[in-house]
């Protein structure tokens, strides 16, 4: 049954506040001329309530980390969340409000992380921020696990969003919710502004299911509010879904786009442009506003606002209070949570890492890959991840580390993963066969704080977390990504698992780095700007066996930080000729080296693992790897050939593959597109004009 109130009506107090968040959104949109007015008219009722009397924050201290986290999914409705930081104390002037949209502000069209003090995440791609408040939800139920003891619940606190009918129809939130039902998240609360009308048309035509029977089957606890304007409902609401601790909640608030709009209330052109002069003074007429001055805010709504913020301040002395205490029972925690929360590294955290003896088979760098995750991971608790269900392909398996699985709810006849167990504390996370959710899921893990997150999947498929990967270089988060079977070589399952384009792709996102490394011991080297970089990276590894090179010969692995080396160069320290890539083929690379030697050709062999790190170097330190008289140059890579020529120059030689793949076992495969150290040789000497 929908939730009612038996007095809808708010008081004058709270009608006030309500109005000055609408107005103030509004007239933030109309100076810009662009934004979205629609959403703060019709959500700003339940925002209110849910701001002024459940968020625990406190804005002299945004980042103290037992706050609750709030994301507005529906970024498009940033007017309505710049209005709330505004108003309840966050470091975000009036001016800037008035600067909306505008070159240098900080108030950009969608809510952006590290731009805007207090939010959260950078949203506006719909149900981008549903899958993020189900990472944040995550985080907090892990830390919980591992770090609170009787008496000293430092991890407490909720992760609440507002989601809208764009966010609800994308597949990402639906893998999301699904995975969040299944982990019984009862932290995690959306408020759902169900106002019935997308952005060219209403709902009856695109998106007609029963939405609260759809998250019920996903395992969440739903409740609807008939009235988006009746406070008591809503804060009931909350209220109730607060007491499922073992189930997300979803409330379904019943609003109207564009609340009070005599012309454009529940139509479409309320949604995504401003309401005009004339239709402002009617909507500002109709609710009783004051038609001047622009950004009005009463003394009373200010003082209210203000002062709602003040239990937030309170539970933060309480927390800072209840931490000293907590550090004289319990130090070694206190000290593993604080670095955890400061993002610091445990001393001795690399101590264990292995070493790999030069071997002509060698190993796939994805098998070095699932080695070295398990090194570090034995000291350097923050590491919590998994995979898209492809933990014994990736390797990706924290062995020991358990499951995180809600306590108590499975009933499946083993102990989680290497006998770890199953419960919040576990660091193995299962996705399923989600890499949409995964993405999103990760950036929300990443962007709570205290844990480092990574995701695994095939490389062609981060096709499918595209979106998330782009947020999360945009907010430059911490993130890992491990994606294996790399190229055409991994062999019979042919085009469809084939990735040609897919690092070219990678590349071409600006703040992600891209490593792909030439063996174990260079795996070792990229792993370690993983951790150490604290941005995301994307690990780039091979399904196959390569060999493992000689480091008393050639370069050692470490020269991968720069990005790119001289692995071995001419015996004369003068080369004709300089051969570069990266991954799998340098091995080729390496065999080519010896044989044109053997006809006389000085050759140089640059490892490239990294366009990322190699440009972040200085000119001098680029020139003496790739010296610009040297112009003959060949690069080799089992990918499309985009980006290549801006290193081996106008009279350089590529060798790629810019078709799709095939079905064969991989040697073949990669025999019949070239990959040869014959078709290498031949190739370079043409270069040579030999």
């Amino acid at each position: 049954m929908p939730i009612t109130s038996s007095n809808p009506a708010p008081s004058a107090l709270d009608a006030l506040c309500i109005n000055t968040l609408r107005f103030l959104a509004v007239d933030t949109v109309q100076q810009a001329n662009s934004g979205h007015p629609g959403l703060p008219l019709g959500a700003a009722a339940m925002a209110y309530v849910l701001w002024t009397r459940f968020l625990k924050l406190a804005p002299d201290h945004p980042q103290w980390f037992n706050r609750d986290r709030f994301v507005l999914s529906a970024g498009h409705g940033s007017a309505l969340l710049y209005s709330l930081l505004h108003l309840t104390g966050f470091d975000l002037p009036l001016e800037q409000l008035q600067q909306f949209r505008q070159w240098g502000s900080i108030t950009p069209g969608h809510p952006e992380r590290g731009t805007t003090e207090g939010v959260e995440v950078t949203t506006g791609p719909l149900g981008q921020g549903f899958g993020n408040g189900v990472g944040m939800a995550i985080a907090e139920a892990h830390l919980a696990a591992c770090y609170n003891r009787d008496g000293f619940n430092l991890i407490d606190h909720h992760t609440y969003g507002i989601v809208s009918d764009g966010d609800l129809m994308e597949g990402v939130a639906s893998e999301a919710a699904a995975l969040a039902g299944h982990l019984r998240l009862g932290k995690l609360i959306y408020l759902y502004d169900d106002n019935r009308v997308t952005l060219s048309a209403g709902t009856d035509i695109t998106f007609t299911e029963d939405r609260a029977l759809r998250f019920q089957a996903y395992g969440w606890h739903t409740q609807v509010v008939d009235d988006g304007n009746d406070l008591d409902a809503i804060e009931h609401a909350l209220c109730t879904a607060r007491t499922q601790t073992a189930q997300p909640s979803l409330i379904l608030v019943r609003t109207h786009l564009g609340f009070g709009s005599p012309n454009k209330q529940d139509t479409y052109k309320a949604h995504g442009s401003p309401l005009g002069t004339d239709e402002v003074e009617r909507t500002k007429s109709s609710l009783g506003w004051p038609q001047a001055p622009a950004f009005y805010i009463p003394a009373s709504a200010a003082a209210h606002f203000k002062a709602s913020m003040d239990k937030g301040r309170q539970a933060e002395e309480q927390w800072n209070h209840m931490f000293r205490d907590y550090e004289r029972h319990y130090p070694t925690l206190a000290h593993a949570l604080q670095q955890r929360i400061h993002g610091e590294l445990p001393e001795g955290w690399d101590t264990d890492l292995p070493q790999y003896a030069p071997d002509v088979k060698g190993m796939a760098t994805r098998t070095a890959s699932g080695q070295i995750m398990n090194a570090m991971a034995a000291r350097w608790p923050a590491l919590i991840g998994g995979s898209a269900d492809l933990d014994p392909s990736t390797h990706t398996e924290l062995s020991g580390m358990g499951d995180f699985e809600a306590p108590g709810v499975n009933a499946l006849d083993r102990q989680g993963s290497a006998g770890g167990g199953w419960s919040y504390a576990g660091r193995n996370l299962h996705f399923g066969v989600r890499e949409h959710a995964m993405g999103a899921i990760i950036n929300g893990i990443a962007a709570h704080g205290g844990a480092v997150p990574f995701g695994a999947t095939f490389l062609v498929f981060s096709d499918y977390m595209r979106p998330a990967i782009r947020l999360a270089a945009l907010m430059r988060l911490h993130v890992i990504y491990v994606f294996t079977h790399d190229s055409l070589a991994l062999g019979e399952d042919g085009a469809t698992h084939q990735p040609i384009e897919q690092i070219a792709s990678l590349r071409a996102i600006p703040h992600l780095t891209v490593i792909r490394p030439a063996d174990a011991n260079e795996t070792i080297a990229a792993w370690r700007v993983a951790v150490t970089e604290r941005r995301p990276v994307a690990l780039v590894l091979t399904r196959q066996d390569i060999p493992t090179l000689r480091r008393d010969t050639y370069a050692g692995a470490d020269g991968l930080r720069q990005g790119a080396y001289v692995l071995a160069d001419a015996p004369n320290g003068h080369p004709r000729l300089i051969l570069m890539g990266s991954g799998s083929e340098v091995s080729l690379l390496v065999d080519a080296h010896h044989l044109l030697l053997l006809l006389g050709v000085q050759t140089r062999v640059v490892s490239m693992p990294s366009w990322e790190l190699f440009d972040e170097q200085t000119q001098a330190y680029r020139d003496t790897v790739l010296p610009p008289g040297i112009k003959a140059r060949l690069s080799v890579e089992a990918g499309v050939s985009q980006g290549w020529r801006q290193y081996v120059g106008d009279q350089g030689d590529i060798l790629a593959i810019d078709r799709f793949g095939t079905s064969a076992p991989g040697e073949r495969a990669m025999r019949e597109y070239g990959f040869t150290v014959q078709n290498i040789c031949q190739r370079a000497i043409t270069l040579l004009h030999l």
